[in-house]
């Protein structure tokens, strides 16, 4: 039976229209669409760059302030509800759809590209003062920041969708401020913009994914490196991760997302211990401090003096990325997250992640510095002429290459297909009213709507588009965040006083029947005396 959730409507439709126009520019007029968007970015950043920096630092602290206060205690479902998901299973789904594919990909190729060319000028390259650098902005990059916006819109749906019982939609976040109008135009819209910066959020991580996968490939199995070869591996990956579609959140994503976790702390154990350890527990150290201590400074950094576009290649992509990526993550994170406090979701989604993208970057990174300073390994060689080739190249200086490669590859694959897996469900809750279990037809749509976006992206200009879609896309949704946010405190602040309201009429009826109860004490004790006032000798009327 067809319920009224299930028929495609506005938002499904537009979305489709949208994406449906994107790919056939991106297929018919590659360059074009490529030079476009290169002078989208452009206004962008130039116009709007400072916003990025700002609202990612602002995001962060809001989150924080909200978990620290005392809406911190607040369920993100009903009063005494029990999570649904045990919290290392739910640990593992967020890190795997959140940044599991990211964090391969650039943990050895960040610090390393840094140790290249050092971010703006602040050491000569390769240099140890560079590579220094390198991981600091590594661990900045893949912080706090970025699992801020993930956060943030996770937690907004899940307070709408599991405390106040509304469908998980975008658009139902912005309700304490919109009122009824999320239920026609201004909504429509909202959820529009959402679907659409999800699956080029999406496209972009399949996108790195696919790259990185050539890459091992071509290391593992001597296999081609360009466009024809990726674009074939997408066609195997996606016939991979539609089949996983089929199957519901709890047998699918979850299975393969608890099959990454194990295997990746297999592959993280094995480089920490066969690796530098030494020198992977001190940089990590060293990193860790670096980056508290200029935390402040790297989040608002800019260089007007100086005109050099480091930031805008580097800390706004990424912070870009995140935001694109936001609508999918936030969503997915928020669907597993019944049951938890704000406080534990909030330090959940923030605090557990980004300690394990510290170990990550400290180990790979750690070690491919090692290898490149003290052995001169042309790491740093190769990362320049193919920037995903460094994981693999580090991985050739450890024992058992031959073993640990194509597990890493088979991480790779599986951490693609969960995050492109966990997006068709978030879509398919995108275009149909919320629900929690999206027809089968619709995730398959979304899954293949998700390929052929990063299929056009791979064939405009590779890595380079990758970047310059997700900062022009993410521009519209962090402009929706910051009013996102807003109408979450609004909504926290109305839950407080709804409650202070009812404990202040559960206090007054308490006061009352204590005062009714007091009143009636006094009758009786009244009526007792009187009893025995009458039955005393020589009381009342005498005979006369």
């Amino acid at each position: 039976m067809t319920t009224i959730a299930d028929r495609p409507g506005w938002v499904f439709y537009c979305s489709l229209v949208l994406l449906a126009g994107f790919v056939g520019i991106g297929i018919w007029f590659p360059e074009q669409l490529a030079y476009g968007a290169s002078q989208a970015l452009a206004f962008t950043t130039e116009h709007f760059g400072w916003l990025y920096l700002f609202a990612a630092t602002a995001f962060l602290f809001f989150c924080v302030g909200v978990a620290l206060s005392d809406y911190g205690h607040i369920r993100l479902g009903a009063d005494g509800e029990s999570p649904e998901f045990a919290y290392p299973a739910w640990l593992g789904m967020i890190f795997s759809a959140g940044m599991g594919i990211g964090l391969v990909f650039w943990g050895v190729a960040e610090p390393m590209t840094h140790y290249n060319e050092p971010p703006l000028g602040l050491a000569t390259p390769q240099t140890p003062e560079a590579a220094s650098l390198g991981m600091r902005y590594s661990l900045f990059h893949w912080g706090f920041h970025q699992w801020a916006n993930f956060a943030l819109v996770g937690l907004a749906i899940a307070y709408v969708r599991f405390r106040q019982q509304r469908p998980g939609l975008i658009s139902e976040a912005f309700r304490a401020s919109l009122g009824g109008r999320v239920d026609g135009g201004f909504g429509h819209a909202i959820n529009i913009l959402a679907v659409v910066s999800t699956v080029f959020g999406v496209a972009t991580t399949l996108g790195l994914g696919i790259i990185q996968i050539n890459s091992g490939l071509n290391t593992v199995a001597d296999v081609g490196f360009g466009i024809t070869q990726q674009l074939s591996i997408l066609g195997g990956i996606s016939i991979i991760f539609l089949i996983c579609a089929l199957f519901p959140l709890e047998s699918g994503v979850r299975y393969v997302s608890d099959a990454n976790m194990v295997l990746a702390s297999a592959v993280l154990l094995f480089v920490f211990f066969a690796g530098p350890t030494d020198f992977i527990t001190a940089a990590m150290t060293n990193a860790i401090g670096e980056y508290f201590g200029n935390v402040i400074g790297m989040s608002l950094v800019m260089t007007p003096y100086t005109g050099e576009d480091w930031v805008e290649r580097w800390t706004i992509f990424y912070w870009a990325w995140g935001l694109s990526w936001a609508p999918f993550v936030g969503s997915f994170i928020a669907r597993i997250s019944r049951g938890r406090t704000i406080r534990e979701f909030v330090l959940g989604v923030i605090g557990m992640p980004v300690l394990l993208s510290i170990v990550w970057f400290a180990t790979f990174g750690g070690s491919a510095l090692f290898f490149e300073l003290f052995e001169e390994a042309g790491i740093a060689a190769a990362v320049s002429q193919e920037i995903s080739s460094g994981l693999f190249q580090m991985l050739a200086l450890l024992p058992a290459n031959d073993i640990v490669a194509p597990l890493v590859l088979l991480l790779i694959i599986l951490f693609v297909i969960t995050s492109a897996n966990s997006a068709t469900f978030v879509l398919g809750m995108f275009t149909s009213q919320g629900t929690l279990d999206p027809k089968r037809w619709l995730r398959i749509l979304w899954g293949v709507s998700q390929v052929l976006v990063a299929g056009v992206l791979l064939m405009s200009g590779g890595l380079a588009a990758l970047q310059t879609i997700s900062i022009v896309a993410a521009f519209p949704f962090m402009v929706l965040m910051i009013f996102m946010a807003a109408s979450l405190l609004k909504s926290l602040r109305n839950e407080r006083r709804q409650s202070e309201f009812h404990e202040a009429l559960l206090r007054e009826r308490m006061a009352r029947m204590l005062e009714e109860h007091e009143k009636r004490r006094e009758q009786e004790g009244a009526l007792r005396e009187e009893t025995a006032t009458g039955d005393r000798p020589g009381s009342g009327y005498s005979d006369q």
